[in-house]
Parts: C-alpha cells; structure tokens; sequence
C-alpha cells in the first residue's frame, strides 16, 4: 500500500511540477522580451487595448494546465487510450488557442511572442502530463 502511495505522490508531483514548468517557461517568454527586448505585449479587443504582464502570464498558463491535468484524469478514468486521446485533444484546443494571438495581438512582435507563450505552454503539458512511463 506504501509503495502505491508513492507512486501516485510522484506521479502527482511531476504533473503539478509540468504545469508550473509551462507557466514558467511562458514568464520567462514575457520576461525576455517584454521588459528586455521592448516588446509591448498587448491585444485588443474591439476599441481596448489590454497589456500582457506577468500576473496575467501566469495565471493563464496556470489555468490552462489545470484544466489539462483534469481533463487527462478524466479520460485515464474513462477511455481505453487515455494518452492518445489527450495528446490529441490537447493538440487541437492548442491550434484553436493559436487563433487569439494571431487574431488579437497589437503588431507582429507581440503576436510572435504570444504565440511562443501558447506553444510552451501547450508542448509542456502534451508532452509532460502523460509523463514518460504513460508513453503511446
């Protein structure tokens, strides 16, 4: 019983530790290039134009891994193939995600970095929650 314990504390360690892991990799996409590079993280919608700081970066990334983490126990309780089925999931909410950066961010800088942040955070959790052993 002890070891099983274990196993589901590492196995739930690693996980909250890929989600933090995308957030920071997005922060340190924010931090780069916002502050040092100069680029105005902003997106508008309609008239308003909103600046991307950091609390903004983190608590999105966040989220979004949260709802991943959910989403892949969820089908590890109900489908035959769970990896398969969030990899494939997760792969198609991060290309619809895509469409905001490209759609909403105030000029090419901001929308690359953007796009970065998607990407980081999207690859972290495709490839982190299922966790190696979880493979295919």
């Amino acid at each position: 019983m002890h070891q099983r314990m274990t196993r589901t504390t590492a196995r739930r360690t690693g996980r909250a530790i890929t989600v933090a892991a995308g957030a920071a990799g997005a922060l340190l996409l924010w931090a780069v290039n916002d502050p040092w590079a100069g680029v105005d993280l902003a997106v508008r919608r309609g008239d308003t134009t909103t600046h991307i700081g950091p609390a903004a970066v983190v608590v999105t990334a966040l989220i979004a891994g949260l709802a991943a983490w959910g989403l892949f126990a969820l089908l590890g309780r109900t489908v035959r193939h769970p990896v398969r089925t969030f990899r494939i999931t997760a792969l198609i909410v991060l290309a619809l995600s895509l469409v905001g950066p490209l759609g909403s961010g105030v000029g090419i800088s901001s929308r690359l970095v953007l796009l970065g942040m998607h990407l980081t955070v999207g690859a972290a959790l495709i490839i982190g929650l299922p966790g190696r052993r979880n493979c295919c």
